[in-house]
């Protein structure tokens, strides 16, 4: 029953939809980062629930340091960041005398693994809520990954039928997406989709959709050529993600029907530096990078929650029933799992750099 990622850098994530908090512990973090709250409510703020879009459960997400900051900087020993849940509707979810199981969702498969035990009031351990404690993570250390050149973005890539521009120039597009509410590049696109989830919203269902990501500033040489390749820790952590189904780097599926000719990125020197002249392999070869952007797209499910009738099972009884989900739900959840995607991204770049580097790598000036 394991809730914790990394290697030189732990992070354990904790609490359940509607507990008291929900909260993460960063065990392996460098002493003297100095932690910028601003950045850290700023990427709340983007994981936050707008409109029609969006589930009407709007948390304040206030985030306090329970351990592990002294005076705005990080110790070196465990920090512990708690959020409070105010606005929970348990009720919604004691309705019925019998429970039954939502498809598409953890609820049958959670009763089994914890025989019955498991808090299950808004999907609990398995709810989209504990994202929130990740991204509160990443705010701690997205400075200190930009002070070294690093960043990462996300955008979405397709909704629907509907897509968004390509990435062009990347920092660029990345300091945009950071600002903008709904992380799409072209506003045509933006309006369509949100259109589109609106439209679907009214029909009682949901959407999904795919998000592209880009990290800029790595160096060559991260990653292992087998178990740890970059590609594995990435999947491996990108897939705890809630609604995360599918994942490609570089050209990926697109592009493996064609020939090695195309495929490949030829290898050029510019100014002294190694660079490829195309990108097909996201930046990564043999499970190492190679100093170009790595790049890769996740497949984001349609929310799981729906207002139409579904069939279904009874939990702990053999019974098949019919199920309508009452209570506040996403009709899309893509747009606020970007910030979440570009959280895990930062916090398995910095496990990555820090177990290669050593967690003085990222250290603060020596304090007198």
């Amino acid at each position: 029953m394991k809730n914790t990622f990394g290697n030189s850098l732990g992070i354990t994530i904790f609490g359940e939809s509607h507990g008291p908090y929900i909260g993460v512990v960063m065990d392996g973090l460098a002493p003297g980062i100095k932690i910028d709250r601003d950045v850290i409510r700023h990427l709340l703020d983007l994981r936050k629930p707008s409109g029609k879009i969006s589930t009407s459960r709007v948390e304040e997400d206030e985030f306090l340091f329970a351990s592990g900051e002294y005076k705005g900087y990080t110790t070196g020993t465990p920090l512990t960041i708690l959020i409070p849940n105010k606005s929970q509707h348990s009720s919604d979810y004691d309705k019925d005398e019998e429970r039954l199981a939502r498809p598409g969702h953890a609820d049958y498969a959670a009763h089994v693994k914890y025989k019955g035990f498991e808090d299950y009031h808004g999907g609990g351990h398995f709810s989209g809520r504990i994202t929130a404690a990740v991204v509160a993570a990443a705010g701690v250390i997205r400075p200190v990954l930009l002070s070294k050149g690093i960043v990462v973005g996300t955008h979405i890539y397709s909704l629907g039928n509907i897509k968004d521009r390509e990435f062009e120039d990347l920092r660029a597009d990345i300091d945009t997406l950071y600002d903008r509410a709904y992380p799409v590049l072209d506003s045509k696109a933006a309006e369509d989709m949100i259109a589109l989830t609106e439209k679907t919203a009214s029909e009682g269902d949901s959407v999904g959709g795919v998000l592209e990501s880009v990290i800029l500033g790595l160096p060559a040489g991260l990653g292992e050529p087998w178990f740890d390749s970059m590609e594995s820790v990435l999947s491996h952590a990108l897939f705890s993600i809630p609604g995360i189904k599918g994942i490609q780097f570089g050209a990926g599926f697109d592009l493996v029907n064609s020939n090695g000719s195309k495929f490949n990125d030829p290898f050029f020197l510019e100014n002294g530096t190694v660079k490829t002249k195309t990108n097909n392999n996201g930046g990564i070869n043999g499970g190492i990078t190679n100093g170009m952007p790595v790049t890769f797209r996740l497949a984001v499910k349609p929310t799981p929650s729906i207002y139409k009738e579904q069939d279904t099972v009874v939990i702990g009884k053999e019974k098949e029933g019919k199920l309508v989900i009452n209570g506040r739900h996403d009709p899309a959840i893509i747009h606020r799992a970007r910030v979440v995607v570009d959280a895990v991204t930062m916090l398995t770049v910095y496990d990555i750099l820090s177990s290669k580097y050593g967690t003085d790598f990222f250290s603060g000036e020596v304090k007198e």
